[in-house]
């Protein structure tokens, strides 16, 4: 650890003495989880500076148990007075609420021995001076491209946390990340023509980020590529997801394995296991241990030991993502999935999650279309996880003859999640730039309503 974010000199003890003094007000077992976090950003506009912000904090979030019955209370004063009445409610209020037979922590045997370095950590605090020009270089480079008319603006932001977390089970652990970020949108055009577009990067490193000038250049060009858009007609054909939003089909995929839905029978995907839901070769990969991942964790917010495993192998679902609760629930083991706050109990969550690269490139994916749909930004919401039907607004550009052709706006994509899933083919440009990545994707036979 660099230095101690925290109001104690020794927050493995401070946390100790919590639990044993909440087992000594009546809890059969506890953990805590204390977080300290230090935040700042800063936007431009036009080039010039508009808002600089900065935030430092921690808070501390204590769950008990009492038999089967369990509380959770959070506090942002960690002052041993405020810790001691804490405490006092949440004994009272576990006392009082009904039995969960899912609650419990971690056995023994089950936490991690072995905390991998993930390389979660870059020391580096950029000035606010630096950010200041990152965000303006962004911004420039944006708007020296010839047909981008005006900025949304510009901003460079910079966090860190710590996260220390500790059982009466035994189980110690300390964790520490970083981001770095930079993100410009820019419009083109003049009075009912104007498109706009945008670009981002966050990085668990500094150095990993894109120069800001020339991520600044790209986002600017994709705005003027926006420009004179055309309408076309309803039809069902392929459609092919850029990168960027491709990502998003598989975000809809690891919500429908999540265990909570599979435990409560509300996702379309609740009786699937084993099945072949994906088309054949198709593998989506979760990796906790993924070196600078911005989801990389070590060991899960219950001290539960985490690995890779394949979601998807070959097209076959194998696994949902599980916590001890929702393990319990479904007479599984815990997939190492908890995720923490301070101000509730675990629930599963995926980690650095992406589908493997496929054999084609893309340009032969796009180049065996013949009509369809290239699509760079998706608006709205319109999934359902419990039947998997799709339905969100597109933009991007119409593929004629394997090339892709004029911009084209306001359209619905739509059909069934479990079709698109069989009829997926991912392409071999994968990169990882997200929390979730997938490269280039096409799915046949989507319907699109247009004019």
């Amino acid at each position: 650890m660099t230095d101690n974010p925290f109001p104690t000199d020794d927050p493995q003890g401070y946390l100790n003495d919590i639990l044993k003094n909440a087992k000594t007000a009546g809890a059969d077992a506890a953990d805590a989880i204390m977080v300290a976090g230090t935040s700042s950003s800063i936007s431009c506009r036009l080039g010039e500076t508009e808002d600089l912000e900065r935030s430092e904090g921690s808070d501390l979030g204590l769950r008990v148990l009492i038999g089967q019955k369990q509380a959770v209370v959070s506090s942002s004063d960690l002052s041993m007075d405020a810790i001691s009445q804490l405490i006092e409610r949440a004994v009272s209020m576990a006392k009082a609420v009904p039995d969960d037979a899912y609650a419990g922590l971690a056995d023994p045997d089950q936490l991690a021995t072995e905390i991998p370095d993930l390389d979660e950590f870059d020391p580096s605090e950029p000035s606010a001076e630096q950010m200041i020009d990152m965000a303006r270089a962004c911004e420039d480079a944006a708007r020296a491209v010839e047909g981008v008319t005006n900025s949304e603006g510009a901003e460079a932001s910079f966090g860190k946390s710590s996260v220390y977390l500790a059982g009466t089970n035994g189980f110690a652990g300390f964790r520490q990340g970083s981001r770095f970020s930079i993100s410009v949108s820019v419009v083109a055009g003049e009075g009912t023509g104007m498109e706009r577009d945008y670009d981002y990067a966050t990085c668990v490193w500094q150095g990993d980020l894109p120069d800001p000038a020339e991520l600044g250049r790209g986002a600017g060009e994709r705005t003027v590529k926006r420009l004179n858009p055309k309408k076309i007609e309803s039809a069902a054909v392929p459609v092919v997801f850029d990168p960027r939003v491709s990502s998003s089909l598989v975000r809809h995929f690891v919500s429908g394995i999540n265990g909570q839905s599979v435990a409560r029978g509300t996702t379309f995907l609740k009786d699937s296991m084993g099945e072949q839901i994906f088309a054949d070769g198709v593998t989506i990969v979760d990796d906790p241990h993924r070196k600078r991942g911005l989801s990389s964790k070590p060991f899960d917010g219950e001290g539960v030991g985490t690995k890779a495993r394949n979601l998807i192998d070959n097209g076959v679902l194998t696994t949902w993502i599980l916590d001890l609760a929702t393990s319990r629930q479904l007479g599984l083991e815990t997939t190492g999935h908890a995720s923490r706050g301070t101000g509730g109990p675990p629930s599963p969550s995926s980690t650095n999650v992406h589908m493997a690269a496929g054999e084609i490139s893309r340009d032969d994916l796009i180049g065996g279309v013949e009509r369809g749909l290239y699509v760079t930004e998706m608006i709205g919401m319109g999934v359902n996880g419990v039947t998997g039907d799709y339905s969100r607004g597109a933009g991007g550009f119409w593929i004629e003859n394997g090339e892709l052709t004029y911009p084209v706006n306001e359209i619905t994509i739509a059909s069934n999640l479990r079709d698109m899933f069989k009829n997926m083919t991912p392409a071999s440009d994968l990169t990882f730039k997200y929390a979730t990545n997938a490269p280039t994707i096409r799915v046949d036979g989507m319907t699109l309503a247009g004019v």
